[in-house]
């Protein structure tokens, strides 16, 4: 598998995909009625796939295997760090409804439905607004524009970087980012085939599933629910091993191809609310200054990959804080928190060890 798979999945599969917020439930099934194609045919369809408007609802649940951890909201708990990987855990355990809109690559907006409020993400061009309806506190981002960072000689970002997008906005949690992050990864340590057709949102759809061929890893399979007559994905499925239900899921549960109205994308701050403005680059200034960014380290390839970092890599207030100690549990040779799908071994010299793996297997690389 290739390197960038590797890097993202012990990192991203769940914490960043899950954690950006959005969002799923078992949603509609049922009999579909397409045209026989073969895994390739299927892929090619999705590489062709040419949607650049579309809005729906998209649905999210989770069963890794956690505990439940009481909504604190924002800033919540004994420091920075402890309130934000609160608010991380409450959407890893939840079920969680989310608003989608988008209009091209500019024009994105992601509403998160809470029980009792609303947390917005909205980039309408260069502006990137993102709001709590509970609140009175917003941030505003202005992207750079592209053209003024083609070149070293005209970088207008201190860390020599466009910003991506995407991060910002929060579009990488939808069905169809989340797929491309697995389909860019197939090689041959995975196997590609199709199940039974499928229905989601109303739309009938291909099961196109991923399968490791190892048995080193704790991921069982991946299944991508692809539209058969746009072929955009429209839900994705990542089973654990030894688990009858899906282990993270995301999907749509009511899904548009006609282009959203442009009123969904303006936003006026609401009268009385701080704004807060905010380079593109300080998005990451908290992690920046709480960590030390040194480049992670892989151990082998494909599902069972293993990424470390060096000591000093993980914020002070987080390892120190009840929530820490409450998630982890003590391990020959440090700290471990794990999940039906991912495991993270903290050592007790402060090494960080990640994977799709059994904590044994981090356990054996901190050696």
């Amino acid at each position: 598998m290739k390197r960038r798979w590797v890097r993202w999945l012990p990192a991203a599969v769940v914490p960043v995909a899950i954690a950006a917020g959005v969002i799923v439930a078992p949603l509609a099934a049922g009999a579909a009625d397409l045209p026989s194609k073969t895994p390739d045919d299927v892929l090619r369809l999705v590489a062709s796939s040419d949607v650049k408007a579309f809005s729906g609802t998209v649905e999210q649940s989770s069963d890794l295997g956690l505990p439940s951890i009481p909504s604190t909201g924002p800033g919540a708990g004994s420091g920075s760090g402890s309130g934000d990987a609160a608010s991380v855990i409450e959407l890893l355990t939840g079920d969680h409804t989310a608003k989608v809109y988008v209009d091209g690559p500019s024009k994105q907006r992601l509403q998160v439905l809470d029980q009792l409020a609303e947390r917005d993400v909205i980039r309408n061009g260069s502006d990137v607004w993102l709001y709590t309806s509970t609140g009175t506190k917003v941030t505003h981002v202005t992207l750079p524009d592209r053209s003024l960072v083609k070149s070293p000689d005209n970088v207008k970002t201190p860390d020599n970087k466009q910003p991506d997008p995407d991060a910002t906005t929060g579009a990488a949690t939808t069905p169809s980012q989340l797929a491309q992050r697995f389909l860019t990864a197939v090689d041959p340590s995975t196997s590609v085939t199709l199940g039974d057709p499928v229905k989601v949102a109303g739309r009938d759809a291909y099961d196109l599933v991923l399968t490791p061929k190892t048995d080193a890893t704790l991921v069982g399979s991946v299944s991508i629910a692809v539209d058969g007559t746009t072929g955009i994905p429209l839900r994705v499925q990542v089973d654990a091993r030894g688990q009858s239900t899906p282990a993270f899921e995301v999907g749509f549960s009511e899904f548009s191809t006609a282009t959203p109205s442009a009123s969904v994308f303006a936003f006026t701050p609401p009268k009385g609310a701080t704004v807060t403005e905010q380079s593109p680059s300080g998005l990451g200034e908290k992690k920046a200054q709480a960590g030390t960014h040194q480049k992670p380290t892989v151990t082998g390839s494909g599902w069972d990959a293993i990424v470390s970092v060096p000591a000093g890599s993980v914020p002070a207030d987080l390892t120190s804080s009840p929530l820490f100690g409450q998630l982890t549990t003590a391990v020959d040779g440090g700290r471990a928190f794990s999940t039906s799908l991912v495991s993270v071994l903290v050592t007790d010299d402060g090494r960080v060890f990640a994977g799709a793996v059994p904590v044994s297997a981090l356990q054996a690389a901190a050696r």
